[in-house]
């Protein structure tokens, strides 16, 4: 990467929700012993706020990775009264005519979503050389000054949510866990950020249990619940305890399978813990919301620095677990507060550098 920006101080940007603003001093100024009236300075005109668009990968209501996208959007919109369009995708085939649109609309930035776009994306950006770009989740090959890129390290996320499978699995007190010490992982679309996530959650299954069996699926979508409902079953009936959920919409058949089946899940992107209370163990979260934000004020900041990247990884919070609470409200004295202590110690063991998490070959 041409240049690689601290994640931390790009994330505390993100979450920063208000701007620091000078108070006018009020009453009189003193000047020479004199009692002088303020100066009164002539108004600038007020700048023209950016206008902004983003491509998403797929339609909003997943709640998973394209509603944590509009949750950073909604949020800056109300922090600095932008206008921001989202283009929404049905298909993969929408993605290159949605960007193209984007690229020739008007628009001061256009955020592209998702490394499923960036193949539609290294076809369109070359063609706009003046128009600025921000990518989330993918990086643009050579980093071209045009685009500002953001990057997450779900390998690390990923490595807590499968040490938290591993430990769970073994929880045979809970009803509903076997004494087989099998564990479920179930995605989308096969693609390099996607194999990042099961790369890190093998690592960490592994990292607590080497014996521990892995049960792998894609199911060739993100917004398909009926597919991911009929893999879980699958994987559920083959002894799985626990899933994790990599799927966006597809997810949320995950989700309702672990339910229906008196299973368990873990949830992905958002904190999904209380879509099925008490059947949802956790949730890896990854804060493409604060990208998203960052992005959008970047622009009214005028700090907006193409042609460099910015990585956020687990010591920055922007991947992390959330802190099942629905799960212990609902299980009470049975409720495995060891797997919440272990995975903290690991979070803490992975930020300082002490356990170094595998990544997909090429990712980034």
């Amino acid at each position: 990467m041409k240049k690689l920006l601290s994640g931390i101080l790009a994330i505390s940007m993100a979450l920063s929700l208000a701007a620091c603003q000078s108070k006018p001093t009020g009453g009189q100024e003193q000047q020479g012993g004199q009692t002088q009236a303020p100066v009164q300075s002539q108004q600038a005109p007020e700048t023209a706020k950016p206008k902004i668009i983003v491509a998403l990968p797929g339609m909003l209501g997943d709640k998973s990775y394209n509603d944590s996208c509009k949750a950073g959007i909604d949020r800056a919109v109300a922090d600095f009264g932008v206008e921001v369009k989202v283009l929404e995708a049905s298909s993969p085939a929408d993605y290159e005519p949605n960007i193209i649109a984007a690229a020739t609309g008007g628009y001061d930035l256009v955020i592209i979503l998702s490394g499923q776009q960036k193949e539609s994306a290294m076809k369109v950006i070359p063609e706009y050389p003046d128009q600025k770009f921000a990518t989330i989740d993918f990086v643009m090959d050579g980093n071209p000054e045009n685009v500002y890129s953001s990057f997450f390290a779900v390998n690390e996320g990923s490595f807590l949510a499968g040490a938290a499978a591993a430990m769970f699995t073994k929880k045979t007190e809970i009803d509903g866990v076997n004494e087989d010490n099998i564990i479920g992982w179930i995605a989308g679309k096969e693609t390099p950020l996607i194999n990042d996530f099961y790369v890190g959650f093998e690592q960490g299954a592994k990292y607590i249990d080497p014996d521990v069996q892995i049960l792998k699926a894609f199911a060739g979508t993100f917004t398909d619940p009926l597919k991911g409902k009929e893999l879980a079953l699958t994987q559920y009936e083959q002894g799985a305890d626990i899933i994790m959920n990599v799927a966006s919409g597809t997810g949320i058949g995950i989700l309702e399978a672990a339910a229906e089946q008196k299973k368990f899940a873990i949830g992905v992107d958002l904190n999904q813990d209380d879509l099925q209370p008490g059947y949802i163990l956790t949730s890896m979260i990854k804060n493409v919301d604060a990208a998203a934000y960052l992005f959008i004020q970047s622009m009214v900041e005028d700090t907006y620095q193409g042609g460099t990247s910015l990585f956020f990884d687990l010591s920055t919070e922007a991947v992390s677990l959330t802190d099942f609470a629905v799960f212990k409200e609902a299980w009470g004295d049975k409720f495995p507060q060891d797997v919440v202590d272990k995975c903290a110690e690991l979070k803490e063991e992975i930020a300082n550098g002490n356990i170094i998490v595998d990544e997909f070959p090429g990712v980034r």
